[in-house]
């Protein structure tokens, strides 16, 4: 599989379907292989070692953009109608790089990823932590964004202390959800 053909093949059915995210979920292509295609920790997109200097391709292939899950592993795939091809994450395949409030009321939070992926953090887009105590944000078809460390210090200093059972959190609301970035130790 070459990423040129790949390329290509995710070419056509953007022109095929318009603006909007190809229904990968309704596709069952067979599985090919994988392709040296890398997404680093920090965002970036690597094939062959060689970075991706044009974010219009990587925007193109991460709206292909396929993870799986399951008890034992945690793996994403590039899916057109006719194949399916394996590539490496490091880490989420995205960062939340950007916040602002979208009201005078300061009550709904737009963010943003290094993808330009534009979107309000609320019940389906929630901010998670993991058992590292790292947060992410789920952007679109269970795929994840890293929330860069800028984002979470600015989240800090506007978030509330709320005492529990388990302890004293860090708060703060978005589009009448509650969302949490830690304990306070």
């Amino acid at each position: 599989m070459s990423l040129e053909n790949f390329s290509a093949q995710i070419n056509q059915l953007k022109k095929e379907e318009g603006e909007s995210l190809p229904p990968i979920e309704s596709w069952n292509p067979p599985y090919c292989g994988e392709m040296d295609l890398q997404v680093k920790a920090n965002g970036d997109w690597f094939h062959g070692g060689t970075i991706f200097k044009r974010l219009s391709l990587v925007k193109l292939f991460a709206s292909v953009l396929l993870r799986e899950v399951d008890e034992e592993r945690d793996e994403y795939f590039l899916v057109t109608p006719v194949e399916k091809v394996k590539i490496t994450v490091e880490d989420a395949p995205f960062v939340l790089t950007q916040w602002s409030w979208q009201d005078d009321k300061k009550s709904v939070m737009k963010v943003s990823t290094n993808l330009d992926d534009e979107f309000v953090l609320d019940g389906s887009h929630p901010l998670m932590i993991n058992e590292n105590g790292e947060l992410y944000v789920i952007v679109r078809r269970n795929l994840l964004a890293k929330v860069h460390r800028n984002i979470y210090y600015q989240w800090v200093e506007l978030a509330n202390e709320r005492v529990t059972e388990k302890g004293t959190k860090l708060v703060f609301y978005s589009a009448k959800c509650e969302f949490s970035l830690g304990f306070v130790d």
